[in-house]
């Protein structure tokens, strides 16, 4: 049986263990590493990956697809349930991981200047992205279990909104600047420049990220194992978990139903500008910077529940001003994105903490694998649904059932219900349920 630990149990904890130089030096090095990942997740994501896939000529359903597969690639988080069945080190695997999942990302920017057919590219863009993602997703895990060791359970959720707060105001920086550099070099009539100057950039951060994670203390522990029987008595076999994995499943295919195709959307629709999208993408993200330490505040408070169904709602209205978007009502995207942002600041953190509250401390590393990747691959297939909704109003003419329309906001329209699928589900089914600290 795991120990439960209460706040009053925890104060002497704190002040003692988690107050410790190398602790702290932990958390700084964890919150840096976070921010570093999140560098390169812009650059392949949005409107920079839809240009690198744009000038592949690239159909725009297969740029939504591609831009789902971070959904698809979270079912490579199975895979980490085989690795931690052996007693690993896990700080060098979550570095070996690691440095291929950096490598693999720099290379897509690589691909536009190999000498080989669209088809091939294509191949080389999807592979590269599946195996990058496969890294990053493997090591996940391990690496959240392992870094999260070092703060204290009573304030994961603080700890989470003041890490995300750095990625984000650090990737305002970087991202604007990067935007930046592509438009400028675009104007000059020389794209593959930028392509050049992202891969150099990406290289950069991924050395920095390497380096932040070498800084997070390594006390010599092994991933313990865990047999088969165990793993799923405790997560499949485990009524709250189920549960969570519902709210997962209903959460991913709202967010991929639709957020994938966005990127082609603002530069092909909306004819705006890649520093434009990501003028836009800052001040959702300003937005989301400023009302994460109070997500977790209140999460803390009320429970990661009540912040993760908040979160969903918040996301439901961004959805719901998508479907009345158009070339002449562009601005609306902005009241999108803030909707969207901000709601990111409830769910990526509680999706994560969540789990703590359901599952034996023991099991954390195979329950969030199990739970990402079952709602990955729903995620993942929302998206291919959607891709061909997409295929069929573009080849239509913009045109669903004789009605002028954008494929975006017909995506938009399912992906606001099963948003609020996911606010009646968790008000109904989770919020019931008696929560655990641990």
């Amino acid at each position: 049986m795991h120990k439960l630990v209460t706040k009053e149990g925890l104060k002497m904890q704190d002040n003692e263990i988690f107050n410790s130089a190398e602790y702290k030096r932990s958390r700084k090095a964890y919150a840096a590493q976070c921010a570093f990942e999140y560098f390169v997740s812009l650059l392949v994501a949005d409107a920079f990956l839809a240009k690198l896939l744009s000038s592949m000529s690239i159909r725009d359903s297969l740029i939504g697809i591609i831009s789902s597969f971070i959904s698809l690639a979270f079912i490579f988080q199975l895979l980490s349930l085989f690795v931690t069945s052996f007693p690993i080190n896990r700080k060098r695997a979550v570095i070996s991981l690691n440095i291929v999942s950096q490598l693999m990302f720099c290379s897509l920017y690589v691909i536009p200047f190999l000498p080989l057919g669209k088809e091939l590219k294509t191949v080389l863009v999807i592979l590269g992205v599946l195996i990058a993602y496969a890294g990053q997703y493997v090591a996940a895990p391990i690496l959240y279990q392992w870094a999260n060791s070092y703060v204290a359970p009573v304030h994961r959720a603080e700890y989470s909104a003041v890490k995300e707060m750095i990625s984000l105001v650090s990737g305002i920086v970087f991202g604007s600047a990067l935007g930046y550099v592509i438009d400028r070099y675009e104007g000059l009539g020389n794209i593959n420049g930028a392509f050049l100057f992202i891969a150099s950039a990406m290289l950069i951060t991924a050395a920095l990220n390497l380096a932040s994670l070498m800084l997070i203390k390594g006390d010599g522990k092994k991933q313990e194992g865990a047999s088969l029987d165990g793993v799923i008595k405790e997560t499949l076999g485990n009524r709250k978990f189920r549960k969570l994995v519902v709210m997962t499943i209903l959460w991913n295919c709202a967010q991929y139903f639709s957020i994938g195709f966005m990127g082609v959307f603002k530069t092909k629709d909306l004819l705006l500008s890649v520093y434009a999208v990501q003028i836009i993408n800052i001040s959702g993200q300003i937005a989301r910077m400023f009302l994460s330490v109070p997500f977790g505040v209140y999460s803390d408070k009320k429970g990661y529940a009540k912040g993760f169904e908040l979160a969903a709602f918040i996301a439901a209205t961004g959805f719901l001003i998508n479907i009345f978007i158009t070339k002449n009502l562009w601005f609306l995207i902005i009241l999108q994105t803030l909707c969207y942002n901000v709601s990111q600041a409830g769910t990526n953190q509680n999706s994560f903490n969540i789990t703590y509250n359901y599952v034996n401390p023991k099991y954390i590393s195979q329950a969030m694998p199990i739970k990402n990747s079952i709602g990955g691959i729903c995620g993942f297939v929302s998206a291919l649904i959607a891709g061909k909704i997409v295929s069929h109003i573009r080849d239509a003419g913009n045109s669903l059932f004789g009605l002028n329309v954008l494929p975006q906001q017909v995506l938009s329209v399912i992906s606001f219900v099963l948003a609020m699928a996911v606010v009646l589900y968790i008000k109904l089914e989770i919020e019931k349920e008696k929560i655990k600290l641990q």
